[in-house]
């Protein structure tokens, strides 16, 4: 081997190193970080952003406030439903299912509804969101597609 083919060998391994450094941190953080723990900090950060958008809506434990029902008629004026209706059907949602989320209880259904309210927010409240609704799109895809994980009532109940 000559010189130069040893050089250009140590300058293209050390170009490397970095590279094979992360992909070395990423293998090992993959196979020590259970399928189960991933599903469930996704459950539990995803129901924590709807749980909270629901206490906004509400006085009390569930008493839709005056505040949410204005807010329905004058800021997301949703089409084909009455504020009154839009507000309690959107409180009780926030609530509801984020409490299923977090226990794994019809964990693919929760993730489902709370995507279809993502998607009616994106179109038809604030379509320039995109970023935001993305980022609370994606761990409700993944949970719709795989379920709740190891560690959820729905495993336990053995449910689908």
């Amino acid at each position: 081997m000559t010189t130069a083919s040893i050089t250009s060998s140590k300058a293209t391994r050390s170009s490397h190193e970095p590279l094979n450094l992360w992909n070395r941190a990423a293998g090992w953080l993959h196979s020590v970080t259970p399928e189960w723990l991933i599903a469930l900090l996704l459950r539990a950060g995803i129901a924590a952003v709807f749980w909270q958008s629901g206490r906004t809506k509400v006085e009390g434990w569930l008493s839709v406030s005056d505040n949410a029902i204005a807010l329905f008629r004058d800021e997301y004026k949703l089409p084909l439903l009455p504020p009154e209706i839009a507000a309690h059907a959107g409180a009780y949602a926030e609530h509801l299912l984020p409490l299923l989320l977090v226990l794994g209880l019809g964990t693919r259904w929760a993730a489902l509804g709370l995507l279809g309210m993502t998607a009616v927010i994106q179109t038809l409240v604030y379509p320039d969101a995109w970023p935001t609704h993305l980022s609370w799109a994606a761990p409700l895809v993944y949970l719709a597609a795989r379920g709740g994980g190891a560690i959820s009532l729905d495993a336990w109940l053995r449910l689908k």
